[in-house]
């Protein structure tokens, strides 16, 4: 989960006839609009066998996981369920110089599993630029050039995306959304890194966290405009745009920062978002009662398939963090804090999903909550 959060929001742009992402056919490692991210640092969490059967029972059809355990991998075979993989930030120095290692790892990690387990994609470190260790700025690129390679080299580049989220420390502003850009600091890899993405037609991938803007400065940011309810908004006084929630406006600061840098045509995927449930006294709005709030809005926003307002016709996808309370995550409370199920498989609160266990607290009738034999059960596939 990012905790380099800035202040506000992102965004933006049209498709031109120059987009390198039109007339062609790209490895699409997303169906529908909604997914979640499933981080296991936590000794308390259900196994993956059970994890299959709730993400089946709540027709989550994509998912994020930080790793490639056999064990994992292996219970997601038969489920279609779309899965990024992670390839962990310290493979990347010995990745980014030797191409047989990287050739060996998607033998290894991906290629065994195929096609029973529908790997879409490996997400090649996770918000490396503008993180904490330049070295690693460095190899990213050769490490995610390499990744493909290996792809390309096992026949398997036309079915599985390369991908590298970033953290929203990767911007220099990001308000109003209109000038969101990156950081200087950040341009010499991030150029090159845009550059090789055009070409093999990967998504802009950015965790999105409006809670951690709210915490940054609650006493000027509406805790409305984080959560998406009613508030009166804010207008970008370039575009003339109206943002009614701060989300929108993250991604369209992202989308004005890629047009900044000529890749206007990007798409923008968010590989995570959510709210705390739980924190520190310091940190403002971390709280049930929001994440709730938070994540039922999110899910009805998402569903309804629509854009932003600088990019109304491409529809937003976003990755939920998380699907579990993870107890063993170190730093403030709140990183143990953002899961959507507890680590027993019951519902953290009421979003409109189902449980593995019954809840401690009474489900509503959008809820119903069923256990993991009838999940196992559960037929029909809704795409969200």
């Amino acid at each position: 989960m990012a905790l380099f959060s800035f202040f506000f929001f992102f965004s933006f742009v049209l498709l031109s006839s120059s987009n390198p992402f039109s007339n062609v056919v790209v490895v699409d490692a997303f169906t529908g609009t909604y997914g979640v991210n499933y981080g296991k640092l936590a000794n308390n969490i259900p196994p993956p066998e059970s994890v299959v059967t709730l993400l089946k029972a709540a027709k989550i059809k994509n998912v994020r996981i930080y790793d490639v355990e056999p064990a994992t991998l292996r219970a997601f075979s038969g489920s279609e369920i779309e899965i990024i993989v992670g390839l962990g930030n310290e493979f990347l120095r010995d990745i980014s110089v030797n191409p047989d290692r990287a050739v060996q790892w998607v033998k290894d990690n991906v290629e065994p599993y195929l096609p029973g387990t529908h790997i879409a994609g490996i997400a090649v470190g996770n918000e490396i630029l503008g993180g904490g260790d330049p070295e690693l700025w460095e190899v990213l690129v050769p490490a995610v050039k390499n990744v493909h390679n290996a792809l390309e080299r096992v026949g398997l580049s036309g079915r599985v995306e390369v991908s590298s989220p970033h953290s929203e420390a990767v911007f220099a502003t990001t308000y109003p959304p209109s000038a969101g850009a990156f950081k200087e600091s950040v341009l010499p890899y991030m150029t090159p890194l845009l550059e090789f993405f055009a070409q093999i037609k990967t998504p802009f991938y950015i965790n999105a966290y409006p809670f951690l803007a709210y915490m940054s400065d609650p006493a000027h940011i509406d805790i409305k405009y984080a959560l998406f309810e009613s508030n009166p908004g804010i207008s970008d006084p370039k575009t003339k745009l109206h943002y009614d929630n701060m989300f929108d406006a993250q991604v369209d600061a992202a989308y004005f920062a890629l047009e900044k840098m000529g890749y206007g045509g990007m798409p923008v995927i968010v590989s995570e978002t959510g709210w705390a449930s739980k924190g520190d006294e310091s940190e403002a709005g971390a709280n049930l009662k929001n994440a709730r709030t938070y994540n039922l809005n999110l899910r009805k926003r998402l569903l309804k398939r629509k854009g932003t307002p600088y990019r109304p016709k491409m529809a937003v996808r976003a990755y939920v963090f998380a699907l579990f309370n993870e107890n063993m995550k170190p730093g403030p409370t709140s990183e143990r804090n953002f899961g959507l199920f507890k680590a027993d498989g019951s519902v953290s609160y009421d979003v409109g999903f189902t449980g593995l266990v019954p809840s401690s607290s009474p489900p509503s009738s959008s809820s119903c909550v069923i256990y993991a034999a009838a999940a196992a059960a559960a037929a029909g596939v809704l795409v969200f």
